[in-house]
């Protein structure tokens, strides 16, 4: 796969295109994503996990942030409490085949005279109510914001800064903030970065996924607990928004390449799909029984993940 495919595959926003294509052709070129430590690293993460693997292998240095402070911001525990997480996490991000590449830990970088001095630059410029909204997808209790959560998005704009990175990576509920940094670095001197988004995925109730819900698959669960959260997963006759073939087009496809669907000759026998757009039109012409597919999908889920049970 050429280096555009791989980058903008199974993203839902590149901004802008002209500019990703014109960084695609430098001889270096950096991108980094941040994750705030958290006790699990689940089916979530792995999307932009995965995007940072392509690109990658399309050429980027990849710099993975370990946000302890911006959880601690984000009022997710204490700083004792996210430093350790942020270890463990970092060897689930390793055990998922994010290797080779640079990390570094948020509070080693954000506690320096300079980094602060350029986070109180910025803040003279942005008003609280364009904070807050940047805030809106990705901040804890939101309806009382505290001063620390009106921070927290200057200080993912000088982490880019900071970082020497061209590109960032995030889901789309990141995309307020890169737009904050998009239009305001340029101020202090820095060129507007090349941003990439990645979908939410839904839980496996259909639901949006959520720790406090549970309806989330870790990268630590068991081949059993796989196995028996896909088969216990909401799984309509409708494509659009199904969990299980989300799960197919951003876990299972970009790592397996292909699947076979085994069923017994009474039931048409096995069917093999090398592209996730084949599988997809089979399921929604009914070729696909919902039963088959979750427990396809709880197989190779299973092996894709085994590699984080043996590292970690």
């Amino acid at each position: 796969m050429d280096p555009y495919s791989l980058v903008t595959r199974n993203a839902v926003e590149v901004v802008t295109d002209d500019e990703l294509r014109v960084l695609l052709s430098k001889d270096k070129k950096r991108v980094y994503a941040g994750y705030e430590p958290s006790g699990e690293i689940h089916l979530g993460h792995l999307v932009t996990v995965n995007k940072l693997i392509d690109l990658k292998e399309a050429g980027f240095e990849v710099v993975v942030l370990l946000a302890d402070l911006h959880a601690f911001l984000n009022r997710k525990g204490t700083m004792e409490q996210v430093g350790e997480l942020a270890e463990y996490n970092k060897r689930c991000f390793e055990g998922l085949g994010l290797r080779d590449v640079e990390f570094v830990l948020g509070s080693e970088l954000q506690l320096s005279p300079d980094y602060q001095l350029m986070v109180l630059r910025l803040s003279q410029q942005i008003t609280l109510n364009r904070a807050k909204r940047s805030m809106d997808e990705v901040g804890r209790n939101m309806d009382a914001p505290t001063v620390s959560q009106m921070i927290y998005p200057i200080m993912q704009m000088v982490d880019i800064a900071r970082l020497r990175v061209d590109a960032a990576v995030g889901g789309i509920d990141q995309r307020k903030i890169h737009m904050l940094a998009r239009e305001h670095l340029l101020n202090i001197g820095y060129p507007a970065p090349v941003c990439i988004h990645t979908p939410i995925l839904n839980g496996l109730d259909g639901k949006k996924m959520s720790s406090s819900s549970g309806n989330y698959i870790s990268v630590a669960d068991s081949i059993e607990e796989i196995e028996k959260k896909c088969q216990k997963a909401f799984c309509p006759p409708e494509c659009e928004e199904n969990p299980i073939l989300q799960i197919f087009q951003y876990h299972i496809f970009p790592r397996a390449g292909a699947i076979t669907v085994k069923r017994p000759a009474k039931f048409g026998g096995d069917r093999e799909f090398l592209r996730f757009e084949d599988l997809e039109e089979a399921y929604r012409k009914g070729e696909i029984h919902p039963l088959d597919l979750k427990k396809t999908a709880g197989i190779y889920l299973a092996d894709v993940l085994s590699c984080v049970r043996e590292y970690v």
